[in-house]
Parts: structure tokens; C-alpha cells; sequence
């Protein structure tokens, strides 16, 4: 028995010792953990996506499109004539089809004959295009040259039911007048692109910052010495090494799995719409104090009426409009952030004042006015 429980008890202790040994291990790595790869935060220059647009008819919508609008009849008539068929525009009840606007983007590299999603939204007054079918489309870029064809069903994320209008219910959810078309357009013009010019290439930060730009620099001349330069907050050159001349290709992917850690402006965002509320980890404060009230006023409007008495003479019974008005303020009270004044300590306090998030708000911008939040504020 005694010899059971000590082995229980020296299992016991190198399982204790065993995680103890792989937290260190963690925390000691916990850097790593947070880096990012070169090909997830840059882009290389001369390999971005491009966006195309075009306009177009959607059929089928069984009553639901616009509502005989002339530049809907008009394209209507101009299908038609393709096919050998003169119709008047003025001839034609067209509820059935929606003039829409298409929108999609083409990345670097895609050859004719890839196949790309597409949006389509109704430019008129369609009630929906639920179950509505896309004609064929030309997609134009900026410069006015057609690079893609758009075609098919339109598929929606939500619907549009009941017959609405006096004495009808109507139920809708999202937005019925907005779909995608999933692989519905074919590139029909390939978009020459160039990464690498007289064996040199650039990287470009998608969140441009001096300190991620040199630690990026750094990691590749860790990996290949002394061709990597920063240029500038947004870009760093590369020269190929000569192992890899003639191989573009080969560079660039290996290129992509380094890993850096970038770095992090201190930035509060605050979007009001919406209620909601993103810090960064590295927004800092200073020592600082916060007192919390709130006042609320509550103005009700009561109508009474007022008859006379049974055997008045001449009187009149009439609405009387009664208002009351009742005050209620809550206690505040200081709380002092301690150190470190971190957003995690700040948090921490406003959870336990038990603000609500229209409050954090006025908190925060106070905190700003009073130069004590050591961060960017932006709100939307």
C-alpha cells in the first residue's frame, strides 16, 4: 500500500514538473506566438488586385423588379435587338427584370478562362431579386477595357415575403436588393503584372509603420544578409539573392513564410452607431482618477378627464393633460487607476464602476480631453 501511493505521489509530482516545464516553454516562446508571416502583412508592389465594374439586367423576379423605369425598358429593347427582335421600348412591361450594377475585383496573376465572384446590387426601385437571373455582363477596369463577363443566378442572403401595400404584411430580412454571384464571371483578359524588376522587388506594409518596417528588414537579413532595406513606413526592398536568380517564383515563397512581429499603434476606436468599442494592447495612461454619476430625468405626459358634477349647470367635460416629472441620480464615487496604468487595469475598473458602453465612451473621450490617454482616439 505504502509503496502504491508513493508512486501515485512521484506521478503526481512529474506531472506537476512536466507542466510547469512546458508553461515555461510557452511563456518563453510567447513572442513567436504573436508573429505574423511577410506574405499576411505586405503586399508586393505591381502584384495588387484590380476592380471592375458593369452594368446589367436581372430577369425573373416575377413582378418584383423596377417599376417600367425608361432605362431599364431601354435595355430590355437593346437585348432584344441582339437577338433580331425590334421592340419599342414604350411597348414593353418590364416588372419582371431590375437594372443592377456589378462589382467585383480580379487579383494579380489570373489568366482567361479563371472564374471570379461577383456582386450585384439593384440601381432602381426592385422590391427584390430573389430568384432573379443575371444576362450576360461585360466587366470594364478603370482604363474602360473589358476583363471579365458576368453571368447567372443571383443569389441573396435574405428574402422578401408577403403582399404588402393597404390591408397586406410584409416580412423581409437583410437586404433583397443586394446579391452575389459565386464564380459567376469569367476573366476574358489576363492583367499583366510585374514583381520583380532588374532582380529587385518591394513589400508593401498593408498597416504602414516605421518599427514593423525594420523588424521586417531585419528578419530577412537574418535569413539572407543584407538584402533587405527599409525605405520608408510602407515599403522595404528586396534584392534576390544570387541563388536565386531566375527563380522569381521560388524566392517569393520562401520569402512569405518569414515570420516578423509587428508593431502596434496605441489606438482607441469608437464607433457610436454601433456601440462598440476597440483598444489596442499597447494604449497606456497616466495616473489618473474617474468619477462616475448619472443623471436620469424622467418627463411623463398623462391625459385625465374632468367632468363636471351631476347637477352643474353649464358645465363641459374636457381633457386634462397632467405632467410629472421625477429626478433620479446615482451615486458616484472616484476610483484611482494604480499601476501599471495599462488598458487591462482601466478595463478592469470600468467593469467593476458597472458603466455601460455609451458611458466608456464619454469615459474615454474625457480621459483624452484631460491629455491622460496616451493613445489615438478615432470615432466613427
Amino acid at each position: 500500500m505504502n509503496a502504491r501511493m508513493h508512486n501515485l505521489s512521484h506521478d503526481h509530482g512529474l506531472s506537476r514538473l512536466l507542466f510547469f516545464s512546458c508553461l515555461f516553454v510557452l511563456l518563453s516562446f510567447s513572442p513567436l506566438l504573436h508573429a505574423s508571416r511577410v506574405k499576411d502583412i505586405t503586399l508586393i508592389e505591381g502584384g495588387r488586385d484590380n476592380q471592375l465594374v458593369g452594368y446589367g439586367i436581372v430577369v425573373g423576379l416575377a413582378g418584383d423588379g423596377d417599376s417600367n423605369a425608361t432605362t431599364t425598358l431601354r435595355s430590355v429593347s437593346n437585348i432584344l435587338q441582339r437577338y433580331g427582335l425590334t421592340v419599342a421600348a414604350t411597348d414593353i412591361k418590364a416588372k419582371n427584370a431590375a437594372a443592377v450594377m456589378i462589382t467585383a475585383d480580379i487579383s494579380a496573376f489570373l489568366k482567361s478562362g479563371t472564374r471570379i465572384d461577383v456582386n450585384v446590387a439593384s440601381m432602381g426601385d426592385a422590391k427584390t431579386l430573389q430568384g432573379g437571373v443575371l444576362l450576360q455582363a461585360p466587366l470594364l477596369g478603370a482604363d474602360g477595357r473589358v476583363y471579365a463577363v458576368a453571368q447567372g443566378p443571383v443569389a441573396i442572403g435574405g428574402f422578401l415575403g408577403g403582399a404588402g401595400g393597404a390591408g397586406g404584411a410584409t416580412v423581409q430580412k437583410n437586404h433583397p436588393t443586394v446579391g452575389t454571384i459565386s464564380n459567376g464571371a469569367i476573366v476574358e483578359r489576363e492583367i499583366v503584372s510585374t514583381c520583380v524588376r532588374d532582380n529587385q522587388l518591394r513589400l508593401l506594409l498593408q498597416n504602414p509603420d516605421f518599427t514593423s518596417a525594420s523588424r521586417m528588414a531585419d528578419a530577412i537579413n537574418v535569413q539572407w544578409p543584407g538584402i533587405a532595406n527599409p525605405i520608408d513606413a510602407a515599403t522595404v526592398n528586396v534584392a534576390l539573392p544570387p541563388v536565386y536568380r531566375g527563380r522569381d517564383v521560388a524566392f517569393i515563397a520562401d520569402l512569405g513564410t518569414i515570420e516578423v512581429q509587428p508593431d502596434t499603434l496605441a489606438r482607441v476606436v469608437i464607433n457610436e452607431r454601433t456601440g462598440t468599442i476597440v483598444a489596442t494592447s499597447t494604449v497606456r495612461l497616466s495616473q489618473v482618477a474617474i468619477a462616475l454619476g448619472s443623471l436620469t430625468i424622467t418627463v411623463s405626459n398623462n391625459m385625465g378627464v374632468s367632468q363636471p358634477n351631476a347637477l352643474s349647470q353649464g358645465g363641459q367635460t374636457m381633457a386634462v393633460q397632467s405632467t410629472q416629472t421625477s429626478v433620479n441620480e446615482m451615486k458616484g464615487g472616484f476610483t484611482v487607476l494604480g499601476e501599471p496604468p495599462t488598458i487591462e487595469r482601466l478595463a478592469a475598473a470600468l467593469n467593476a464602476l458597472g458603466v455601460s458602453t455609451r458611458e466608456m465612451m464619454a469615459i474615454f473621450q474625457s480621459l483624452k480631453r484631460a491629455g491622460a490617454l496616451q493613445a489615438e482616439l478615432v470615432i466613427n
